[in-house]
């Protein structure tokens, strides 16, 4: 089943009738998963399965539910924020059906992990399921002093001193169920572990819902500091090199194609942009592109009256080195970054509160 197909099944209302008897059967699944996970977590929070702890301090960016609540703008934004302050970290990271074993230098990986890569200069990214192996290497051949653990909340083997969840305000709570029943990675409960939630896309939301998704967080976990943010466009880059500012997409007829958990969000970041999204096509999260489907995106492109086809950075890693520059509609794709609107004082406050006592802090203008 693809994607799409599935979101809009296990998102159907329950008093439809639509694919009732598929969503009925995928429930069970979900409550076996559901005691899978809660088994676990006891097993952690007890003390029978022993956390992993690192000679650095680890600062985890997850999230409770699969696919899009964008988390890698978050991984970057910590990244460059500890950049600021002298303070050498790395980023560990499982990376998505990869054996490979090897820290990024010369932008062989592709997806989320060049992504953060190409964000953030001079910080190691190492990719390997393995985090606790990640972590031993990052802090003696590398001299790590953050542990930047991305997609970490439910990989507890490695301990933390910060976890920070990512929160999407379209869709917080994953359709209120479990895999496979719904996009839960595990119940809202576990929240109560979280040090704070950062909810993300806070400008695609009206006012009312965000104050109901607050009070919804602060019910499960009192103390939890919660910031709101957006995803906000930075530029449009082309693959010469050469940029424009995202004002430019005014009026301008724009193709657009991506492969996340969550499209539908990108595509509103465009628009808001001011881009005129005359056709969209949605992938997989993770898709892998191939100089066909690429064809076919620029013939539907060329077929509509595209001035532009546009993606986002991750699927940019990996269509870049497929395609050439030479195309009669060019191709290009919109950088984001994370921008809080509220409560990234007192997330700061948190992050230096941990690494006093243990890492000099080199304080910037105005602290």
């Amino acid at each position: 089943m693809d994607q799409m197909r599935y979101r809009k099944l296990i998102s159907c209302p329950a008093d439809k009738r639509t694919a009732y008897i598929e969503r009925l059967l995928l429930r069970p699944a979900g409550l076996v998963y559901l005691a899978v996970i809660k088994l676990r977590n006891l097993l952690y929070s007890r003390g029978w399965l022993k956390a992993h702890r690192a000679n650095a301090v680890v600062i985890s960016v997850g999230n409770i539910t699969v696919g899009g609540t964008g988390k890698t703008p978050l991984v970057i934004w910590l990244c460059n924020f500890l950049a600021k302050k002298n303070i050498l970290c790395a980023i560990l990271t499982r990376g998505y059906k990869t054996n490979q074993k090897s820290k990024i230098k010369n932008q062989k990986f592709t997806d989320e992990p060049a992504t953060i890569a190409n964000n953030c200069p001079g910080t190691q990214v190492l990719v390997n399921p393995d985090r606790i192996a990640s972590a031993a290497e990052a802090i003696e051949n590398l001299g790590a002093q953050v542990l930047i653990l991305d997609d970490g909340f439910q990989h507890r083997r490695l301990g933390r001193d910060i976890d920070i969840v990512a929160i999407d305000a379209t869709e917080p709570f994953g359709y209120g169920r479990c895999l496979p029943a719904g996009l839960l990675r595990e119940p809202p409960s576990g929240l109560r572990r979280a040090d704070a939630v950062v909810i993300t896309r806070c400008d695609q939301e009206p006012q009312d819902k965000l104050r109901d998704l607050e009070y919804r967080l602060r019910s499960i976990n009192p103390g939890i500091i919660i910031a709101r943010s957006i995803h906000a466009p930075t530029y449009v880059g082309f693959a010469d090199g050469s940029y424009i500012n995202p004002a430019e997409l005014a009026n301008k007829k724009v193709f657009t194609f991506c492969g996340l958990g969550n499209p539908d969000a990108f595509f509103n970041t465009v628009r808001k942009a001011g881009g005129n999204i005359i056709r969209s096509m949605a992938f997989d999260d993770h898709y892998h592109y191939s100089e066909s489907c690429l064809g076919k995106i620029c013939e539907r492109a060329r077929n509509y009256g595209a001035e532009m086809v546009l993606t986002t950075e991750k699927d940019w890693t990996k269509i870049v080195k497929l395609r050439t520059v030479n195309n009669d509609i060019p191709f290009a794709y919109l950088a984001v970054e994370i921008r809080f609107v509220a409560g990234e004082d007192r997330l700061i406050a948190l992050i230096e509160k941990v690494l006093a006592g243990k890492i000099r802090l080199e304080m910037g203008p105005g602290k």
